[in-house]
């Protein structure tokens, strides 16, 4: 990649602004063919770049857009579901539409293609779904999904973000960090659970190596969930097999969560060079 770039806030809190050795391409690009085009790809790339929902007059004032414009732009793209507005405080964020477009860039991450090969064996095994995530904060980000056919649909497609602890991928992923990452995880995800019950449960499912969780996500489904380590031994990605609740002995499970592990350890000495 030629350079990075990322938001930062000033200390005024009031702008952003972007740092790093190069901006994208299409922000230097001239002359603009379709304005309104142009000013669109803009406001997605400005909520991609922000950690936080923006207002209208936010995105208007850090894009400098004429007021009309912008909410013009701005209905356009929720009702193509490019963007959510939430009402509460009035803010506007990416929607489904956007992360189902990058799903197609996913795709070609190595991480992703890497594990896709081992996934799609392992869904037809168990005659379900299997999933690659990642760590987003105090959730998880599903980048890439395998389905065996006629297998059940799931809320876990690919774009979808639910909370770490509440999943076995999250939670094989947490066990991983250190403990004060973990804790801050906790703190962040509004667990209802004790901490003390949290931290037992990530300490079993890391000296295993694996997490499991039966119903907890989807009515009728079970999940077993391995991390793929990186070369410093933290969690670069979880990957995980999702099947009918009660379909398989616990020597069948053990296979699953074995071919699982053999997959992790695969990608990680692939991507991060003899891990």
């Amino acid at each position: 990649m030629a350079g990075k770039f990322r938001t930062q806030l000033h200390p005024d809190m009031t702008r952003l602004s972007f740092r790093g050795s190069h901006m994208p391409d299409f922000w230097a690009m001239a002359p603009r063919q379709v304005p309104a085009a142009h000013n669109a790809l803009r406001i997605l790339t400005l909520l991609s770049l922000s950690d936080v929902p923006l207002s209208a007059a936010r995105i208007q004032r850090e894009l400098d857009l004429p007021r009309s414009s912008t909410y013009h732009l701005l209905r356009e793209l929720e009702c193509s579901g490019f963007v959510v507005h939430l009402d509460n405080p009035g803010t506007y964020g990416l929607g489904l539409a956007a992360y189902r477009m990058s799903s197609a860039y996913t795709m070609q991450q190595p991480l992703v293609r890497l594990a896709a090969k081992d996934l799609e064996a392992i869904a037809g095994l168990v005659g379900g779904s299997t999933h690659l995530s990642r760590m987003a904060g105090s959730e998880i980000v599903y980048l890439h999904e395998a389905r065996a056919p006629k297998a059940v649909s799931l809320v876990t497609e690919v774009g979808v973000r639910l909370p770490a602890l509440s999943t076995a991928s999250g939670r094989i992923m947490v066990a991983h960090l250190p403990a004060a990452e973990a804790k801050a995880v906790f703190s962040t995800s509004g667990e209802q659970r004790a901490y003390r019950e949290i931290t037992a449960r990530l300490a079993t499912a890391r000296e295993r190596g694996w997490d499991e969780e039966r119903e907890e996500v989807s009515r009728g489904q079970e999940t077993v969930a391995v991390a793929v380590l990186d070369h410093l031994g933290r969690p670069a990605a979880a990957l995980a097999a999702t099947f009918a609740a009660g379909s398989r002995d616990d020597r069948e499970r053990a296979e699953v969560v074995g071919r699982l592990l053999a997959a992790a350890r695969r990608v990680a000495g692939k991507f991060f060079g003899g891990v």
